[in-house]
């Protein structure tokens, strides 16, 4: 048995004025997710717990076939796990954004969440200035991948609250700094690090050039390191994770997954989406499982981007969904499941609890439940509601 998830971050959304009161599901050109849609098993699943906040740690946690009651601890440390930052006991992670924030009249506004989505070679030139300057004993900045970065706090605190910079474009920023405990070391390393960034010559460089200063880092996503059941251990199945964000390479590690990498994954709409699909077909070869994450539409919609999310979507299923079904005929037994892991709303450009429209596809297998088409309304026409843990009890039934 082969099992395979295509995961499209964020692809749910609701209702657009723009779309003739369509989704972008609905309204998106997506002929192989609607045949499978036709063949399979299709639903709704609920991949944020009540009491969880929907963030793409939970949601995809969820989606592996974990619990994120019993195990999640935080974005963070998933992704100081994927970067390779060795963890102890007492210290806490944060995701370090590179932002954008802009003042005006008197008061400060998060202008840009990414930055302009800064690339990484520069982004890393900043965070090597930010550690040079104000790295120590107790805190260490490490570079990740575009906008996307890692500070550890060895031995800090973690009972306090952070706001997703994503969640607040457009807003001022001062209700939503950390609150709790430490919370004061942390604005002060912000305001820190605002004083080192502002004359960097990557910065000056940027104005320059008309984009968008990275004139600040936000801190978010914190928490101590989690415990995962070994794959292996809890389905017995081997496997691999293709991904670019730190995030879900860290969720992988954690399970004991491989970790591949593809030239040109960048986490953005210009990704490399049929590589990823090939190297998924690659992997399958050698591994029962693989899961196959894409950030595009997500990042689409946190920029309030309609038309790059519904590019995003149809370079998904025609790039990823498609090449991915052109190349199982090489396999005996496979299942396939397709799904988002959260909604994210043009509208609200953040995520939502929603419950997300899901495919179970077996080729060959004609499993249809009266689905016509992949959207959510479809989803919800079928009637199944499930827990998004159990998808994968599904797929391995």
């Amino acid at each position: 048995m082969k099992i395979i998830v295509l995961l499209g971050d964020g692809m749910s959304d609701e209702p657009n004025a723009e779309l003739n009161g369509k989704t972008p599901l609905q309204a998106a050109d997506t002929p192989n997710m609607d045949n499978m849609a036709r063949a399979g098993q299709v639903g709704l699943a609920r991949t944020v717990p009540n009491g969880l906040s929907p963030g793409s740690d939970v949601a995809n946690l969820s989606v592996f076939g974990y619990d994120p009651r019993d195990c999640y601890t935080g974005r963070s440390p998933l992704e100081a796990i994927s970067m390779g930052v060795a963890l102890g006991p007492d210290d806490v992670a944060f995701r370090m954004n590179l932002v954008t924030l802009r003042p005006h009249g008197g008061r400060v506004y998060m202008e840009d969440f990414s930055a302009g989505h800064i690339g990484s070679e520069q982004s890393h030139q900043l965070i090597a200035s930010l550690q040079a300057e104000l790295g120590d004993e107790r805190f260490e900045f490490h570079p990740g991948v575009g906008y996307r970065h890692l500070l550890v706090w060895r031995g800090g605190k973690d009972a306090m609250s952070a706001t997703p910079p994503h969640d607040i474009t457009g807003k001022l920023i001062n209700e939503y700094l950390p609150k709790g405990e430490g919370a004061d070391e942390l604005i002060h390393l912000m305001n820190s690090a605002q004083m080192v960034l502002k004359t960097h010559p990557i910065n000056r460089q940027r104005v320059e050039q008309d984009q968008l200063e990275a004139n600040s880092i936000w801190l978010w996503g914190h928490g101590k390191t989690p415990k995962l059941a070994p794959y292996v251990e809890k389905f017995g199945l081997s496997g691999a994770v293709i991904s670019a964000v730190d995030l879900i390479k860290g969720i992988g590690r954690c399970a004991g997954l491989d970790v591949i990498n593809v030239p040109g994954a960048t986490g953005y709409i210009d990704t490399n989406y049929q590589g990823k699909a090939e190297a998924a077909l690659a992997a399958l070869e050698t591994h029962d499982f693989v899961y196959v994450h894409v950030e595009a539409p997500d990042e689409a919609s946190h920029s309030g981007n309609l038309q790059h999310k519904l590019k995003a979507i149809e370079d998904f299923d025609r790039l990823v969904v498609g090449t991915v079904l052109a190349g199982l005929d090489r396999f005996e037994d496979v299942r396939l499941l397709c799904c988002p892991d959260h909604p994210t709303p043009i509208r609200l450009k953040t995520h939502t609890s929603d419950p997300v429209p899901f495919i179970i596809y077996r080729p060959g297998k004609s499993q249809g439940n009266g689905a016509a088409s992949y959207d959510e309304a479809a989803a919800k026409g079928t009637g199944l509601l499930v827990e998004g843990n159990r998808m994968m009890e599904l797929l391995t039934a």
